[in-house]
């Protein structure tokens, strides 16, 4: 069974969906999106022995705008999430997140009071060279055009892999266009300002990186440099595969239960609750 858990964080409410018990596994939206990119995940990875957290960032779905205004920072959603994860009494989560909740991933990875027991970042670098905060600031300009509506749903169906068939690509890219593109691009603007490169050292806990060789949005060999810098970090391409692969593959979340597996044991240490 799947439940729905509101707490206010900040002087708002945040939103988050919680499945099954055992060992807490996080999973992070990518820009502009919602905990929805999770569904699949949130019915079938409970099967497998684990505890299933898909919140909504703040500004995002069911989470309420937080004060000021979208986030520009991955560090204030990690505080955030820091906060979520001791509501729910989430120990030492596996943190799983895609694009910018896979960046995010990683900085959680360096948060001592979160300290994760392992993460799978996807379509994640250290420091993304193919965007600029300057070029997403002037898009800005014609966010209230219905264009952009077109833009996000014609740029979804570009940038999923080739293996992804066209009824299961096409929902992808209508649920994408739902996004509101103020809160896109400040999600965007937190992803391409945040440089992770001096400090993927320091990650104690296993990690996975995982890239799609269509993912247009990421450089793959940056994805491989950050790999390379984090002690001990697996890194895994995925044929025919592009930017989201939770939504692209079907039967993903065995997939993923093969990567937690991997990262540890699915025995619940005490206090996880």
């Amino acid at each position: 069974m799947i439940r729905a858990e509101y707490h206010e964080i900040d002087g708002a409410v945040g939103f988050a969906e919680v499945a099954g018990d055992g060992p807490p596994v996080l999973c992070l939206h990518t820009a502009g999106q919602t905990g929805a990119q999770w569904r699949e995940v949130l019915h079938a990875l409970p099967a497998h022995g684990y505890r299933v957290i898909a919140p909504d960032l703040p500004g995002h779905g069911r989470s309420e705008s937080p004060l000021g205004g979208p986030v520009r920072d991955l560090r204030r959603h990690g505080r955030w999430l820091a906060v979520l994860l001791h509501r729910l009494g989430a120990q030492h989560p596996f943190v799983v997140g895609c694009s910018i909740g896979g960046k995010l991933a990683l900085e959680l990875a360096l948060d001592p009071g979160v300290a994760p027991r392992g993460v799978v970042a996807m379509a994640a670098d250290a420091h993304n060279r193919r965007l600029s905060v300057r070029g997403l600031e002037r898009s800005l300009e014609d966010a209230a055009s219905p264009s952009r509506s077109d833009r996000t749903y014609l740029g979804t169906l570009a940038c999923v892999g080739r293996a992804v068939g066209p009824e299961r690509a096409a929902r992808i890219a209508a649920m994408h266009r739902r996004e509101d593109p103020v809160v896109s691009a400040a999600d965007l603007i937190a992803w391409t300002s945040h440089d992770l490169r001096d400090r993927l050292g320091a990650i104690a806990c296993p990690v996975r990186l995982v890239a799609g060789e269509d993912d247009f949005w990421i450089d793959l060999a940056d994805t491989r440099w950050a790999a390379g810098r984090i002690p001990g970090a697996a890194y895994e391409e995925l044929a025919g595969v592009g930017h989201y692969p939770m939504e692209e593959i079907e039967g993903f979340p065995e997939l993923l239960a093969t990567w937690l597996r991997a990262l540890g044991p699915t025995e619940e240490e005490t206090g996880d609750g």
